[in-house]
């Protein structure tokens, strides 16, 4: 089935799953047999939402290529042909050296990779280690930053920057939800309002993938995509790794994390340990100043969980409240904004603060351009016939906004 077939039926779908809810009468039961309907249907589209997704990541990535050779014809100053010739040859030059390290490369691979490491952009980094290291912009290794978006929420809906050194930098802060102007009579003196400004700095952190061992056999195997395998494991575990922090990180020796860096938006009544209500949500939500709310950066943040809570959520009549989204190229919404899943939120629990709102781009993540990756064949490995694969990176991330973009629902005590 085409591309196009699976979002029109999966939207026929959609439409038909919410036909059978908002149409089923009022005074009529929801019984057993309409509940398995509705679940048929919403695997259903669970299924073709998952084949969906894969493809579009595909489109994705073909697309982020593109615009990548034509950043750098402007930046270079040469036509996107050459551009992408360019490129080309750098993964080319990168995938000898996965599959048999620097002499596995030829004359003109080596050369590339030193230009790549000696370039004035590198100049800042921390380097090439003395037993292969290899520098690589994320143009070269797409699947990574692919990877690491579908391991962690925050990356889809944060500000992600990128510097060219790991040095502390300064944001500057101020909160100007509650200033206003105001009206002058003749001749009178306008008054004074200074908005206070501060600064919050985000720093770096070096983030480590640990180490990849890959078979002999998988090498030598011209079938087997060893460039695939190693940027989705890598963007695997540095996903899953600087996502904890983005969330849960204190600022001491690691990065500030989100929830550190916000206030209480709803408490959950007794009794809401482990639940929480729509109504709980629309307070929430309107805890956010709407200054906020209109800038159509807003979205839900919460663990996986959580939504099975809100999708098992009823009505008076017994029908389920929740619905997925009717477009498939619309994300899915509560009350008409989006929501992020993130297993690093915490579940539901006395006192977790586990639902997150509001404008998640005042968040910044920081990433240094470079990605260092290591190649080990020393007898640790060779002994067990393999060769190891490690990845490091430098990045950050700290919540800048002081007027309370962002609130959480923290569970009850009891």
């Amino acid at each position: 089935m085409s591309f196009q077939a699976k979002r029109q039926q999966r939207n026929k779908l959609a439409a038909e799953l919410k036909a059978l809810v908002s149409d089923h009468p009022k005074d009529q039961e929801w019984t057993p047999e309409h509940q398995t309907k509705y679940e048929n249907m919403v695997n259903d589209i669970a299924k073709l939402d998952a084949d969906l997704e894969r493809e579009q990541k595909v489109l994705d990535i073909q697309a982020s290529n593109a615009l990548s050779n034509q950043q750098r014809a402007d930046q270079e100053g040469i036509s996107i042909d050459e551009a992408t010739a360019l490129t080309t040859q750098e993964k080319d030059a990168f995938k000898a050296w996965l599959v048999g390290g620097p002499s596995a490369m030829t004359e003109e691979q080596r050369a590339i990779m030193a230009a790549k490491v000696n370039s004035p952009r590198n100049t800042m980094s921390t380097g090439t280690g003395s037993e292969g290291g290899y520098l690589t912009e994320t143009e070269m290794a797409p699947g990574i930053s692919q990877a690491m978006k579908a391991y962690g929420g925050m990356r889809n809906v944060a500000t992600v920057i990128q510097s060219a050194t790991g040095s502390s930098m300064n944001f500057p802060t101020a909160d100007a939800t509650s200033e206003a102007g105001e009206i002058l009579g003749e001749n009178s003196t306008a008054a004074d309002e200074d908005t206070s400004f501060g600064t919050l700095a985000i720093d770096t952190y070096k983030f480590s993938s640990k180490v990849i061992a890959v078979p002999f056999e998988l090498l030598q195997d011209s079938l087997f995509d060893l460039e695939g395998y190693v940027n989705d494991r890598i963007g695997q575990r540095l996903g899953r790794s600087t996502e904890n922090y983005f969330i849960n990180g204190t600022g001491t020796s690691q990065p500030h994390g989100l929830i550190a860096g916000i206030s209480s938006g709803k408490v959950g009544v007794t009794g809401k340990t482990t639940d929480v209500d729509f109504d709980d949500l629309t307070d929430l939500e309107h805890s956010v100043d709407p200054a906020y709310r209109a800038s159509g950066n807003c979205a839900f943040m919460f663990h996986d969980g959580t939504l099975k809570v809100l999708k098992k959520k009823k009505d008076s009549q017994g029908r389920p409240i929740w619905l997925p989204g009717h477009d498939v190229g619309a994300p899915p919404t509560i009350n008409g904004y989006q929501y992020v899943i993130n297993q690093h939120m915490a579940q539901m629990a006395a006192n977790a603060k586990s639902i997150a709102f509001g404008d998640m781009s005042k968040y910044v993540i920081r990433d240094v351009m470079q990605i260092l990756f290591f190649r080990f064949t020393d007898s640790a490995y060779a002994r067990k016939g393999q060769v190891g694969f490690l990845a490091m990176m430098r990045s950050g991330g700290r919540f800048i906004d002081v007027g309370g973009a962002v609130k959480y629902y923290q569970n009850s005590a009891s």
